[in-house]
């Protein structure tokens, strides 16, 4: 009898390594091979024509370590992401939390909220530079109205990192009002009218119900927050390049900078094997800890 089953068990194994074949080799081909490749080519130093590359192990990583810029870098990075992630979030949430009322012209106002989203981020870059030009953007033009004097808010060290953050806040709040949206509207009526017949206000009812029940689309927002915040450069090349002074250079454009700009690639390898490292290790804390408290059953 289990000889007669092997033929159909084999065949159901094959059939199964089949359909999974496509998603291996494109995982393998472009995240698994080029994690490793990173990771090796970070153990060697930085070849030149008269001077080849060798092999050096950790020696990369601390020569990167006590580089002061690398962690200017760092620093700017975790100010960026604590700035842009609770606060493209909280908006996001607000937004839908209006969206989803029955109010006139609801389709419009969802979509204006979700346009910025559709931008490309270098077109966003673009749009924004005509708000933060010193001579005649609107933000000076606006302040002008109330005596204010002109600020060059790319070219300052304290204005320029937040200038970037207003782009990315203003960029992702509506892509992340969708999932607060549809989650919104997964929420059975029943629990308003049972909220509604045991007096209870709107503000007790988002507290106590709405918003618990929307933890778990919380979590999934954060985890693509926290993503996001390291992988957005695109509206570095058109606002400032990361200046002044690095005060607005964020993590993938210094691995950039280091990988075409300075044609060091050891030292771009090391630090993109130090984020791959930081984000596995936050996504993990997030859906092994917080997971199980954002999930009801």
């Amino acid at each position: 009898m289990s000889h007669a089953n092997t033929p159909d068990r084999q065949r159901r194994a094959i059939h199964g390594w089949l359909l999974l074949s496509p998603a291996l080799i494109m995982l393998s081909a472009f995240a698994l091979y080029p994690s490793v490749a990173t990771l090796w080519t970070s153990l060697w130093s930085r070849g030149t024509r008269r001077r080849p590359s060798e092999f050096v192990g950790l020696d990369g990583y601390r020569q990167l370590l006590d580089d002061p810029t690398f962690w200017k870098v760092v620093s700017n990075n975790l100010i960026y992401a604590g700035i842009t992630i609770p606060a493209s979030m909280v908006i996001a949430l607000t937004m839908a939390l209006w969206a989803n009322s029955k109010m006139p012209a609801r389709s419009f106002l969802r979509t204006a909220y979700f346009t910025p989203t559709v931008l490309p981020m270098i077109a966003a870059g673009n749009l924004w530079l005509f708000f933060y030009t010193p001579s005649f953007g609107i933000l000076n033009k606006i302040g002008a109205l109330f005596g204010a004097e002109a600020v060059n808010w790319l070219g300052q060290p304290d204005t320029a990192l937040w200038a970037i953050c207003m782009v990315t806040i203003w960029k992702e709040a509506g892509f992340f009002m969708i999932f607060y949206l549809a989650a919104l509207q997964t929420i059975p009526p029943d629990l308003r009218e049972a909220a509604e017949i045991e007096g209870a206000s709107r503000w007790t009812y988002t507290r106590r119900i709405v918003l618990p029940l929307l933890m778990p689309t919380t979590l999934f927002i954060l985890v693509n927050a926290m993503i996001n915040s390291v992988k957005l450069i695109d509206h570095l090349f058109i606002l400032t390049k990361g200046g002044p002074s690095d005060s607005s250079k964020l993590i993938l454009y210094y691995i950039w900078e280091n990988a075409f700009a300075y044609f060091d690639r050891p030292a771009a390898a090391a630090m993109t094997v130090l984020v791959l490292i930081a984000l596995g290790a936050l996504a993990a804390f997030q859906f092994l800890v917080l997971d199980r408290r954002t999930h009801y059953r």
